[in-house]
């Protein structure tokens, strides 16, 4: 599909804020051909994952699956080079990318799980930052079902101190967030085939989904610049910590993929 997004005002915006909403980026065929996509995958592979690939509320209770990592299916890994996407993530970050594997996530209804304040790249040790990740919503995205809140300009004041959450697949969170960021967090209401990109140094968070009927599942891809380097020592040390979590939640340790 061709870019219908403005690249100057998108790369103002993200500059600026730290995010930015690309709005119909997806069609409504390519939405149906994603979702169609998804809804096969969870069907037919999901079962079989491991605990580090298919995270749930409760892995007896299929409807609460919360977050899928690492997926490895062709119908969803094409995402990463397809034009139409990294064309905007090349716009933001201004040079060419190369993507991780997919991810989607999901705020069941009737269960309280809250998103806590956390920076991306906190979970990448990437450097230079230069890492965006572009979430596009497959329900629509509200107040009431958990939208995305964004810290404005917030990437632009580097990686804040981050502390152990137990929470399963935002395993770090911001530990000094406070007022003043409160006081600039913009909420992101999306509707389905939206998109929102943002900065791996932008602070942002999400509610609990207080809807009784309403999911809010969200696809999602992350692309860094060529020119990226991990910091082997800080993701190790991150994941051990990831690991000691995932053992006290009695899960399989994950491998030396990324982990959230």
């Amino acid at each position: 599909m061709s870019d219908l997004f403005n690249h100057d005002q998108v790369q103002a915006a993200y500059a600026r804020d730290g995010f930015v909403v690309v709005r119909n980026f997806l069609s409504s065929d390519d939405l149906g051909e994603l979702c169609a996509s998804l809804e096969r995958y969870i069907k037919e592979k999901v079962p079989e994952l491991p605990d580090s690939s298919a995270f749930f509320h409760d892995r007896a209770r299929p409807e609460t699956l919360k977050q899928l990592q690492h997926i490895q299916d062709e119908d969803l890994t094409r995402y990463t080079h397809d034009k139409h996407w990294t064309n905007l993530a090349e716009t933001l970050i201004g040079e060419p990318v190369h993507a991780k594997t997919p991810e989607w996530f999901n705020k069941p209804p009737g269960i309280d799980h809250t998103t806590p304040p956390h920076q991306d790249n906190y979970y990448f040790c990437l450097t230079p930052a230069s890492v965006t990740t572009i979430w596009v919503a497959l329900d629509p995205a509200t107040a009431v079902n958990g939208a995305l809140r964004y810290v404005q300009g917030s990437h632009l004041l580097g990686i804040r101190p981050h502390g152990s959450t137990n929470v399963l697949g935002f395993s770090q969170g911001v530990t000094d967030y406070g007022p003043a960021d409160a006081a600039r967090e913009q909420l992101i209401e999306l509707n389905p085939g939206d998109a929102v990109a943002h900065h791996g140094n932008t602070i942002h968070r999400a509610d609990p989904n207080r809807s009784e009927t309403s999911d809010r599942r969200a696809f999602a891809i992350v692309f860094q610049a060529q020119s990226c380097q991990r910091d082997e020592d800080a993701f190790q040390r991150y994941m051990q910590n990831v690991n000691q979590q995932h053992q006290s939640l009695g899960l399989q340790i994950a491998s030396d993929q990324d982990a959230l």
